[in-house]
């Protein structure tokens, strides 16, 4: 990668972006190495133009939101980190009950916007830490809720750097899973049908959910949420803590005492050390029970 070309290139779009960059900056877990150049697009046509030059240039890249649901490794990325967040970040009622937002969009603060307009179905989404592009790629889902639940359709860029608009018929929408996670796709926005509702009932939901999560979820430590996807029939959590593994740790990572289905960096994790601790949790608890734990955690 020839970072003084991309460097000037990065400088006539105008594009906001750091050269070396911590990934640990950029990850809920607080761990990551250094990425050759993080770049931050300002719009759609910026992000199309950053996605171009490093196909062209066959620059290795990914795109990640707010990093919620994201390991970085230690050795970092070669290549170009594309972040869509607080630059694209937009939303706004297109109907009564039509919801539009760009993917680098909160989901705490389009929880808000809804709730402030009166609008039931994303009460679900509040205090999860990720944006809207990532819950889309992954059905994000809580309390019964799920994204595929309110999805109308989504805005993409293809691998020919097209825009496009996908139905919510066609986006495979299941358990932590999509489309996205096979097609390559960018997601860059998306169109949510909500009900009217009462908004001091909606809140009343929102803050349940909120003392929920605070009295389950290790919110103490930095952490990317559930590691591991549920099996069928069971709960991931509950089958870690019927195998003892409720405060084991490697290194700086350790399965919280709290919530067995979460892993958290108690300060010095590396992502060895996470990467560790999930192989011995999965190997432990197929051992004890035959289930085979498959990580939710996306690893880069």
């Amino acid at each position: 990668m020839h970072i003084d070309e991309f460097s000037n290139f990065m400088d006539k779009l105008g594009c906001e972006f750091c050269l070396n960059e911590p990934l640990s900056r950029h990850s809920s877990f607080k761990i990551g190495g250094l990425a050759d150049v993080f770049i931050k697009p300002y719009d759609i046509i910026q992000l199309k133009s950053v996605l171009g030059f490093c196909r062209e240039k066959d620059v290795p890249y990914i795109v990640v939101g707010n990093g919620s649901n994201i390991l970085f490794k230690d050795e970092g990325f070669k290549g170009a980190v594309i972040n869509i967040g607080p630059n694209m970040a937009s939303v706004k009622l297109e109907d009564e009950n039509i919801i539009v937002a760009s993917a680098g969009m909160p989901l705490a603060k389009l929880a808000y916007f809804a709730k402030e307009h009166s609008l039931a179905g994303f009460e679900f989404v509040w205090g999860i830490p990720g944006n809207i592009g990532g819950a889309v790629f992954m059905n994000a889902g809580a309390y019964d809720g799920e994204i595929k639940d309110i999805i109308v359709s989504s805005n993409y860029i293809d691998q020919n750097n097209n825009e496009g608009v996908m139905l919510k018929e066609d986006m495979g929408l299941g358990y932590r899973k999509s489309v996205y996670m096979e097609n390559g796709f960018i997601i860059t926005g998306a169109k949510f049908k909500l009900k009217k509702g009462n908004k001091t009932e909606i809140k009343t939901k929102m803050d349940e959910f909120m003392q929920r999560r605070k009295s389950k979820q290790p919110l103490e430590y930095p952490n990317v949420g559930s590691i591991f996807k549920r099996p069928k029939g069971n709960f991931a959590g509950t089958l870690i803590e019927k195998c003892g593994l409720k405060g084991k740790s490697i290194g700086g990572a350790m399965v919280s005492e709290k919530h067995a289905g979460f892993i958290v960096n108690t300060g010095c994790a590396t992502a060895k050390d996470v990467i560790a601790l999930i192989d011995f949790v999965r190997n432990e608890v197929f051992k004890q029970t035959g289930y085979d734990l498959e990580p939710e955690v996306r690893i880069y």
